[in-house]
């Protein structure tokens, strides 16, 4: 039986990836319908919504979506699009794997960690106020009870489900005690649940520090909105780039993933861009939809490819453009 997805192309370098995806989904048989509706800076040229009624139709129809890169017009009156769309639908947990791959020219080879970030609350939860009197800007970093609990039973209930055996709940409670004493009473309170998984946690400057000397120490990783906003960047960079890696936004009834990066315009249309992030976002994808061999062929696949410098796009050292990258890929898969 097919599945309904909404597919959210994007501005820039979007169209192409997604193409990459498409492609190889048809190669693997994936039972997947494409529902495509734009967002972005694509939809506000033609004359439509920054993020148009037709897209959260969509989604309210098919409960998942893979998205492209989104550009958000720098002006004043515009909201971040993936921000929107998070606090729309309630995407609370955002989901970053971060893992060496074999081939990749990094800093590391044995990172294999899985960041958890509260995705709604925290200073992007939009309480700001300026008074131009004064020329002075307020930003509430707003974490409840209820968002600490829930993101972190996640990270818990993830752990539980993969076989990991760690948790580390990243704060700030020694400066901003009332916050960091929500988040750190959420984790004590999760982790009686789970007496199999050891549970621990780390200044948030501190584990930056952690992180660039000791990666191979942590395993799931669980934070505020804001805090995660570095931390997946940080990982990311561990294991070669924002290109590289998955993003996914899951709520208890909707889940969008998605690349991370940049729509990159200055090289849109011209083939080169890297499809990896998002093929990975997509292989996420899968799984949440238990279609597991599916994601199993492609990943593997992935992987071989990643593995072989020629087949890789410029930005890997490789000399492929991204059809190129894709057509290697649908070689490979078993």
């Amino acid at each position: 039986m097919q599945k309904k997805v909404t597919l959210i192309t994007g501005d820039g370098i979007g169209p192409e990836i997604t193409q990459s995806v498409k492609r190889i989904f048809e190669a693997v048989e994936v039972p997947i319908v494409w529902e495509e509706v734009n967002a972005g800076l694509t939809s506000l040229e033609h004359g439509d919504e920054l993020i148009p009624q037709s897209l959260i139709d969509s989604i309210n129809e098919t409960r998942v979506a893979l998205k492209g890169p989104i550009t958000t017009p720098v002006g004043k009156g515009f909201k971040s699009v993936n921000v929107q769309l998070r606090q729309m639908f309630d995407l609370y947990q955002n989901i970053r794997p971060c893992r060496s791959t074999p081939g990749i020219d990094s800093k590391f080879d044995n990172v294999d960690t899985v960041l958890f970030r509260e995705n709604t609350e925290g200073l992007y939860a939009g309480l700001e106020f300026y008074d131009a009197r004064l020329e002075m800007a307020d930003s509430i970093a707003r974490v409840t009870k209820k968002g600490s609990l829930r993101i972190v039973k996640a990270a818990f209930e993830y752990a539980k489900n993969q076989g990991r055996e760690k948790v580390t709940l990243v704060h700030k409670a020694n400066i901003l005690k009332n916050i960091g004493r929500i988040f750190l009473d959420a984790g004590d309170e999760v982790a009686q649940d789970y007496p199999e998984i050891e549970m621990n946690d780390r200044i948030i400057d501190n584990m930056c520090m952690q992180l660039v000397i000791r990666p191979e120490d942590y395993d799931v990783i669980v934070t505020t909105n804001l805090f995660g906003d570095i931390l997946s960047d940080l990982c990311a960079g561990l294991v070669g780039g924002l290109g590289l890696v998955a993003g996914a936004n899951v709520g208890d009834d909707f889940a969008i993933f998605e690349a991370v990066h940049g729509s990159a315009p200055d090289i849109a249309g011209q083939g080169k861009a890297n499809p990896t992030a998002i093929i990975r976002s997509a292989i996420l994808m899968l799984r949440h939809l238990n279609l597991l061999d599916h994601a199993d062929r492609i990943d593997q696949a992935l992987d071989k490819t990643l593995a072989e410098k020629s087949s890789c796009t410029a930005d890997l050292g490789g000399d492929q453009g991204t059809q190129g990258f894709t057509d290697a890929v649908i070689n490979n898969l078993k």
